[in-house]
């Protein structure tokens, strides 16, 4: 049996009403769960990106892929593995404001990618990026102070190589 990978998936599609809920019923349709999703515009005017992670076998990743472009709004679709994109997530800890001039947070801050950016009477808002393992290593060192919230972003992910979307863009027209 083919081993399960994380794969990015890259979905370019025109912005029309409903095409998310038409792509992820391609998922959903071959029972794949999505770890992580955005969207955003893309480098092409009127033209969004769709950002999907998964962890399954390339055969099947391969197949979904084939099924996404079959969509009438969809321009082009990819599907990357880890060591072929650059990508970050983000992070919001909201922490009581107690905490807020213990040595011990104070050190967690020096994670590269960690700042304060709200404090308030009550609590106080750190944000930190970086890759799917530096967010879990934070969340993890700042459990034991008591989260107040905690919410992370969608992975948000650009090619190595070069993928010049819009030259096959114009390879189509």
């Amino acid at each position: 049996m083919e081993e399960n990978k994380n794969f990015t998936v890259s979905v370019y599609t025109e912005n029309n009403i409903g095409i998310l809920n038409r792509i992820s019923a391609i998922f959903l349709k071959r029972h794949i769960n999505i770890e992580s999703m955005t969207v955003s515009k893309s480098e092409i005017e009127h033209v969004h990106r769709f950002t999907f992670v998964v962890e399954v076998p390339e055969t099947l990743i391969r197949k979904v892929v084939g099924q996404l472009e079959k969509q009438i709004e969809v321009i082009r679709a990819f599907y990357h593995t880890e060591d072929e994109i650059i990508y970050h997530e983000t992070a919001l800890f909201k922490i009581a404001s107690t905490h807020l001039y213990d040595e011990k947070i104070q050190d967690k801050l020096k994670f590269r990618r960690a700042h304060i950016i709200a404090i308030t009477e009550r609590y106080f808002v750190i944000e930190a990026s970086g890759l799917k393992e530096d967010i879990n290593r934070m969340y993890e060192k700042l459990k034991p102070f008591g989260l107040l919230q905690f919410v992370r972003s969608g992975r948000i992910a650009i090619t190595r190589p070069k993928m010049a979307i819009s030259e096959l863009l114009a390879e189509i027209n």
